[in-house]
């Protein structure tokens, strides 16, 4: 599946959560790719990062799991310091809670 596919089939299953999640990593933008009108430059790792939520239980476990994906994504050293990515997953491990508040089955 393309990175344009995956990104229509994440939008569909989690809604606002992908701008969301993409608007975090904007603003935190550990890679420096900011330029202030390209909002939606972190989609593509956010349409990722989204799906592996299901498997994680703490910020730590986003920490890591972002930290994966920006490795993979910018073919970055595995030794990248997994810290700088701490500031997002904290608000992605946020938005994720609030996400399953409304969407967990009753």
């Amino acid at each position: 599946m393309g990175t344009r596919e995956r990104r229509t089939d994440v939008q569909r299953l989690y809604g606002d959560l992908l701008a969301q999640v993409s608007a975090v990593m904007f603003a935190a933008d550990p890679i420096g790719i900011n330029f202030g009108s390209n909002t939606d430059e972190y989609d593509p790792e956010a349409s990722t990062i989204i799906p592996r939520l299901r498997v994680c239980h703490s910020s730590q476990d986003v920490q890591a799991v972002v930290h994966e994906e920006f490795v993979a994504w910018f073919d970055l050293e595995p030794d990248e310091p997994v810290e700088k990515y701490a500031g997002p997953a904290e608000e992605i491990w946020g938005l994720w809670q609030l996400y399953l508040t409304f969407h967990s089955p009753a």
